[in-house]
């Protein structure tokens, strides 16, 4: 009778446990694996469609580079759909810097690494977050 009762409160716990985790909202790890140098912090930045590519992020990250890797946590990210950029900010300006004719100078991603000519659309960058913690790798 004292394993049953043991068991029903773990269950219990276990419950309200995963529970607290969903109202907090999900994880979402980010990596990028071929950063070009260690010079300087690669800026992480999560949108949803109204913001992204007009308006500051809804969270932003910093991450150093260690033998070419930056990786960073979004936590408590609520249900929705999201997409991320980031940029190789090597200079420290916090800004993505760019060429007389438009182009950028330092390296970008974004979300499922879609790289077509202009800038990044929404569509090709979007992913969706439910109910389980996510792990992204975006290449610049």
């Amino acid at each position: 009778m004292k394993t049953l009762a043991l068991i029903v409160a773990l269950l219990i716990s276990n419950f309200f446990t995963n529970a607290q985790e969903n109202i907090n909202g999900i994880t979402i790890t980010v990596t990028v694996p071929n950063a070009t140098s260690s010079e300087g912090e690669v800026l992480f930045g999560l949108y949803d469609e109204n913001t992204f590519m007009k308006a500051a992020p809804i969270k932003g990250e910093k991450s150093i580079i260690t033998d070419g890797v930056a990786k960073i946590t979004f936590t408590n990210v609520p249900a929705g759909v999201y997409a991320i950029s980031c940029f190789h900010d090597i200079n420290g300006n916090n800004r993505m810097d760019f060429e007389p004719n438009g182009m950028p100078k330092e390296n970008y991603g974004v979300s499922n690494n879609s790289m077509s000519y202009g800038p990044p659309m929404w569509g090709e960058a979007k992913f969706e977050v439910t109910s389980e913690n996510l792990e992204l790798e975006i290449r610049m």
